[in-house]
């Protein structure tokens, strides 16, 4: 797989702000004919961002763990549910939700305990690239500049 995300000699074709106009470049060399197979897309000056997304309390943490544990245990309870001969099957599926209930909520409340306070809020996070550049391999990239200054409406810095 590393030999697919690499070129011999890569040559810098353009940066771009948006990976759409990166995109929409490459498109407009398949469009074209262009053997795009020879490119490569890189996202660069990468950021983390992080969106708080609310407060967390002990009452939270246990609601979340015990949303977590009944899927958990709904799980656990169909597949013992589906093999087992003896007994009620709703009555099965039940008692795994409600382990599962259990079990998510002792386990989240625990971990929660655990960091003291010092992180009371939940969050997602993610990485993002604030540049796109497009990559060429050496032998193509005056092919590839020839073709992206007939580009209508081009925006690259070449």
């Amino acid at each position: 797989m590393p030999e697919l995300f690499s070129l011999e000699y890569p040559q810098s074709l353009g940066v771009y702000d948006k990976y759409a106009d990166a995109q929409k470049a490459v498109d407009y060399l398949s469009d074209n004919d262009f053997p795009v197979q020879n490119c490569l897309i890189v996202g660069t000056e990468l950021r983390q961002v992080e969106r708080v997304t609310g407060r967390l309390t002990y009452a939270r943490v246990a609601m979340a763990g015990a949303a977590s544990g009944a899927w958990l245990g709904l799980m656990v309870g169909l597949l013992l549910g589906i093999f087992s001969k003896e007994g009620s099957w709703l009555s099965t599926v039940a008692g795994g939700i409600t382990i599962g209930i259990v079990f998510g909520i002792t386990w989240t409340l625990i971990g929660y305990a655990a960091t003291r306070g010092r992180r009371d809020f939940s969050s997602v996070q993610k990485v993002v690239a604030t540049k796109y550049e497009v990559l060429v391999e050496h032998k193509h990239l005056a092919a590839a500049q020839e073709l992206l200054v007939k580009m209508p409406g081009r925006k690259v810095d070449l």
